[in-house]
């Protein structure tokens, strides 16, 4: 049976300890430190010694042009950029003008405009935990969202001027998206009288 070199593990552990080097203001070994918000590295004296800094170089991020895309507040061009939740599509004109969108934003299937701001267009888009939603693609101006598939057509009930597609019991339904009605819409019936 093979010997296990005991060196792998205290090499590991002193991996996790800290860069090897010196804190630059007080001259105490470096950390890893680990909190809610992410990890850093900082001092080991803190906190008599407040030293910290980004774990990765700030300065690597990607920033890189997309021809032929065209910012829709400015009418820069867009640039693929990296953040803090990923990759996501910026205006090159930033700070002047402060549109960004997912990296997978897709138009919705139809061309629907938005029932609030009556401007934008509503796409599909994924949270940064990849649930799908659907919402304005006129954010952060307008704010409108929702967790169902679209669908162009008047609620019933309130006149809301979209619905959405839900699935229950196995069958597809459409209900209003207003978060204010939210009511289920009768079903269409044929020239026979019969549900469809």
């Amino acid at each position: 049976m093979a010997k296990i070199d005991p060196k792998l593990f205290s090499a590991h552990k002193h991996a996790l300890e800290g860069p090897d080097e010196p804190c630059p203001k007080c001259g105490a070994p470096l950390v890893y430190q680990h909190r809610k918000n992410g990890s850093f590295i900082g001092c080991s004296r803190y906190p008599e010694c407040d030293y910290t800094r980004a774990l990765h170089d700030e300065s690597t991020k990607i920033e890189k042009p997309l021809p032929g895309t065209e910012c829709p507040e400015c009418g820069r061009e867009l640039v693929l950029r990296s953040g803090r939740y990923g990759l996501f599509v910026g205006c090159s004109g930033f700070p002047e003008c402060s549109h960004i969108e997912p990296l997978n934003a897709q138009p919705s299937e139809a061309d629907i405009l938005c029932p609030s701001c009556h401007e934008g267009k509503i796409v599909r888009r994924q949270s940064r935990f990849g649930k799908t939603f659907y919402a304005c693609n006129c954010y952060p101006k307008c704010k409108f969202a929702v967790n169902y598939q679209p669908v162009i057509g008047n609620c019933q009930f309130c006149q809301f001027e979209l619905l959405v597609k839900r699935s229950k019991g196995g069958h597809e339904r459409l209900y209003c998206a207003s978060k204010k009605c939210g009511k289920l819409q009768p079903e269409p019936e044929d020239d026979s009288g019969e549900h469809i």
